[in-house]
Parts: C-alpha cells; sequence; structure tokens
C-alpha cells in the first residue's frame, strides 16, 4: 500500500525516494522517476519523510531503531508523516522523540487498500500542529481524494481506530444478512445489487461485494490487523468509559476468524464463519461484480 501511495506522488511530478524492507518492492517506482535507496539513513536529510508500517513496533523500529531514520540527531527529516494505524498512545511517543529533535510530526492514517490508492480514493485523516499540517497539505492533496485535518495532537490516530471498527461492524453483519438471504434461496450476487442500488448501499458494501459473491479472499486487509484494531477501539472506549456492545461481540467474531486460521486472506472470510455457524456452505457464483472503482482506476491511468 505505501508503494501504491508513494506512485501517486511521484506521477504527480514530486521529487521522491523510495525505501522499503523489501528493496525489491519499491523497484517499480523508478519507472514513474522515483529514486530508491537501499537504507532509511538515505533518508535522514530529506524535507518531508511519509512512513507506512503494519504495526507500533515497527514504526518504532523503522524511526528510532538502530540505523533508523531519526538514529542519528545530527542528520534528521524536517517532517515525518506517518501513514500507519496505531495507537494515541504509540503516537505520542513518537511525536515527543520527534519533538525532542526538533522534527514535525503529523499523524495520518489512511482509509483505503492498494487498489483504492490506484483508483484516487484514498481517504486521510491528519493532526499535529496547524504549520505543520500546512506545509505538507500539498503533498497530502496527491494520494486521494480527501484530507481532514482533526486539530492538534494525536486525534487522527482514535479516529481511523474509530472508522475500523465500523469497517468490522460493517462487514459482520453484511455476512449476517447476505447468509440469511442466501439460505432463503436469494443468490448473493442478486441481493448484494439491490443493497448496494438502495439507500443502504455505500462505497465500501460495492466494494466488497465482488469477495462476497466469488470467494474470493486476496488479503486487503487481515484479520490479524483487523484483530489489533479491535483491541485499540476497545482499550480506548474502556479509557474513555464508552460501552460498545456491539463492537465487543464483534471482537470475538472477529477473534473466531483468527483461531480458524485462515490469517493470510481477507478478513471478508467473516462471511464463511456465518456460514458455518448457519449450517450452509458457499459456492462461487462466479458472477461479474462492479466493485465501484473501475471508473476511477480508469481515470487514475491504472
Amino acid at each position: 500500500m505505501g508503494v501504491a501511495m508513494a506512485r501517486r506522488i511521484a506521477k504527480a511530478g514530486v521529487e521522491l525516494t523510495a525505501w522499503n524492507r523489501t528493496l525489491s518492492k519499491a523497484e517499480p517506482l523508478k519507472q514513474h522517476g522515483a529514486s530508491v535507496c537501499g537504507s532509511i539513513a538515505d533518508l535522514r536529510g530529506k524535507d518531508v519523510v511519509f512512513t507506512m508500517v503494519s504495526t507500533p513496533a515497527d514504526l518504532e523500529q523503522v524511526l528510532l531503531g538502530e540505523g533508523g531514520l531519526l538514529a542519528d540527531p545530527e542528520h534528521v527529516p524536517a517532517v515525518v508523516v506517518d501513514c500507519s494505524t496505531v495507537s494515541t498512545e504509540s503516537s505520542a511517543a513518537i511525536r515527543r522523540a520527534c519533538e525532542e529533535l526538533g522534527v514535525g510530526f503529523l499523524a495520518a492514517p489512511v482509509s483505503g487498500n492498494g487498489k483504492v490508492v490506484r483508483a484516487g480514493g484514498l481517504s486521510l485523516v491528519v493532526s499535529g500542529p496547524r504549520e505543520t499540517y500546512d506545509g505538507v497539505a500539498h503533498l497530502l492533496d496527491h494520494l486521494g481524494k480527501s484530507v481532514t485535518y482533526v486539530g492538534e495532537g494525536d486525534a487522527a490516530r482514535l479516529v481511523k481506530i474509530a472508522h475500523n471498527l465500523m469497517l468490522g461492524v460493517v462487514t459482520q453483519s453484511l455476512a449476517e444478512i447476505t447468509v440469511l438471504v442466501e439460505k432463503g434461496g436469494v443468490s448473493r450476487h442478486a441481493f448484494l445489487e439491490f443493497l448496494n442500488n438502495s439507500v443502504m448501499g455505500s462505497t465500501f458494501t460495492r466494494y466488497k461485494s465482488p469477495a462476497f459473491v466469488n470467494l474470493d479472499y486476496s488479503p486487503t486487509f487481515t484479520p490479524i490487523l483487523l484483530r489489533k484494531d479491535f483491541d485499540l477501539g476497545l482499550a480506548a472506549a474502556r479509557r474513555l468509559d464508552v460501552p460498545m456492545p456491539v463492537t465487543a461481540l464483534t471482537a470475538q467474531l472477529v477473534q473466531a476468524s483468527v483461531g480458524s486460521g485462515r490469517v493470510d486472506e481477507d478478513f471478508s472470510i467473516l462471511l464463511d464463519l456465518q456460514a458455518a455457524a448457519s449450517g450452509i456452505e458457499l459456492k462461487p457464483e462466479n458472477v461479474k461484480v462492479d466493485d465501484g472503482l473501475g471508473a476511477a482506476d480508469a481515470k487514475d491511468g491504472s
């Protein structure tokens, strides 16, 4: 996903140097005018560095670990923009480390995945010093369709975690009603076509429909990553004294998906688990389903 984001910045004509822990993943960016470096240390003198990793531990290692971006206090970038989904507490710790070194830091988690990025549909939520945000807003605009600034500090982390809680809750609900109508004799593609064209349809339900209809669970977001976000969200709910009974129940179903062992597939396997609990076995319907991103793909030239 980070590579897809970097590609959009490079295609916008911005001078870009990319680094990835798996170097071969960054190599395709060269065809869009980007340079690729072999060490994150090579990015220390840059004006703005974007980071995108999976976990708080990864973020700490990339920025503060041995050989990390901020390991040499004499050579640091001016601004770090982190697009990962991590806890507010982890983000605040990284922010303090950046401030001690005179480095501007923005929390800028995103909504979307690689295909959404390529289609120009990415959404970003950003928090941090307003002056820092204003200085890099033109770069953020290249990444997708919308950028929302939500204030100082690390508020963007809570916003993104809340977003991902809804992601899981909506997907579980979608799995339940899809299995209900299938067991009642209605095909999944017919039901989802109706739903997506009704007031209850959304960009997300349309985007997930091909996976639900054809049982293609190629990973865009794994059960492990979704469980991490539910853990973060429920911890925030306890800290803020907010009851979240529907979220708590969904967290158990997400845990069941992890317990199934299918941790390398997309979290859409919630559909299979719901079907098994309902006494039916799903089969691919082999129907072409519009995911709603085709037009944006064409516009982006992908």
